[in-house]
């Protein structure tokens, strides 16, 4: 079953950004669907299992951007 969570990342401003983001999200082992959005700094993962926090935050780190967490 997969699993969608959405994550609140900052310092996104444009499609650029949403892109990097998404990119390096994608990489991550199962991930099957990345959407990301400058205009409320949501990213929407889709994955076959839960991932691991610290590898979402890595993964965005690695776009030159900041995870803040789960959204609300």
């Amino acid at each position: 079953m997969a699993i969608t969570t959405v994550y609140q990342v900052s310092g996104m401003s444009c499609g650029h950004c949403e892109s990097s983001v998404s990119s390096e999200i994608s990489e991550l082992a199962g991930v099957t669907s990345v959407k990301a959005v400058a205009a409320t700094g949501e990213v929407t993962v889709t994955s076959e299992a839960a991932l691991d926090e610290a590898a979402v935050r890595a993964a965005v780190d690695e776009a030159g951007y900041e995870l803040v967490g789960p959204a609300a």
